[in-house]
C-alpha cells in the first residue's frame, strides 16, 4: 500500500508541477473563457486520463525491456531536460489559439476533450508521465499524473479568471525548473548508485 502512495503522490507531484506554464495551461484557460468551468474540467479529465493511460502503458514496456539502473539515470536526465524546457517556457501563438478555438464540435465537452487531446499529445506532461510511470507501478502513476494535471489545470482556470493576465508566469516556470532539477539530480545520483553496487 506505501509503495502505491508513493507512486500516487510522486506522478501527481511532477505532472502538477511540470504543468505549471505549460501550453496545455493555457489552452485550459482559453477554453475557460468559452466554456463553463466544470465542462472544461470534465474535458481535461477525460483527455487526460486517456493520454496518461497511453504513457503508463509505453512506461511499462519500457521498463520490462531496459534494466532499473538504466532506467533511473534516464529518468534522471529527462527530468534535467525537463527541468531546462520548463526555464525555455511552453507558448501558445495566437494562431494556435485561434486554432484551438475554430476546433468547435457540436458538444462544449467533446470539443475540449478532442483540443486537450490532441495539445496534450507529446507534451511534456506526456513524457514526464512516462518517465514517472517506469519508476512506478502502472495504476498509481496513471491516476496520479491525472489528478496533477487536472489540479494545476483547475488552479489556473481559477487563477486566471481572478487575475488575467497578471500571473507572474516566469516565477511560476522557474520554480518548477528548480524542482525539475532536484528530482533529476537525486534521481541521477540513485542510478548512479545502483550501478555502481
Amino acid at each position: 500500500m506505501s509503495a502505491f502512495l508513493v507512486g500516487l503522490g510522486v506522478s501527481a507531484g511532477a505532472i502538477f508541477i511540470a504543468e505549471m506554464g505549460d501550453k496545455t495551461q493555457l489552452v485550459a484557460m482559453s477554453l475557460a473563457t468559452r466554456y463553463r468551468a466544470l465542462t472544461v474540467i470534465l474535458g481535461i479529465t477525460v483527455a487526460t486520463a486517456v493520454v496518461h493511460l497511453g504513457s503508463v502503458f509505453i512506461a511499462e514496456v519500457l521498463g520490462a525491456a531496459i534494466p532499473t539502473d538504466w532506467l533511473t539515470l534516464v529518468a534522471g536526465l529527462a527530468f534535467l531536460v525537463f527541468g531546462l524546457w520548463t526555464l525555455r517556457g511552453d507558448e501558445m501563438s495566437d494562431k494556435d489559439e485561434a486554432r484551438a478555438a475554430s476546433r468547435r464540435i457540436r458538444s462544449g465537452f467533446m470539443t475540449v476533450f478532442v483540443v486537450f487531446l490532441v495539445a496534450e499529445l507529446g507534451d511534456k506532461t506526456m513524457l514526464a508521465t512516462i518517465t514517472v510511470g517506469t519508476q512506478y507501478h502502472w495504476l498509481p502513476v496513471w491516476i496520479g499524473s491525472t489528478v496533477g494535471m487536472v489540479a494545476a489545470d483547475a488552479i489556473a482556470i481559477a487563477i486566471g479568471a481572478v487575475l488575467g493576465k497578471k500571473l507572474p508566469e516566469r516565477a511560476i516556470q522557474i520554480g518548477a525548473a528548480v524542482l525539475f532539477f532536484v528530482a533529476g539530480a537525486a534521481m541521477l545520483g540513485q542510478g548512479a548508485w545502483m550501478l555502481l553496487a
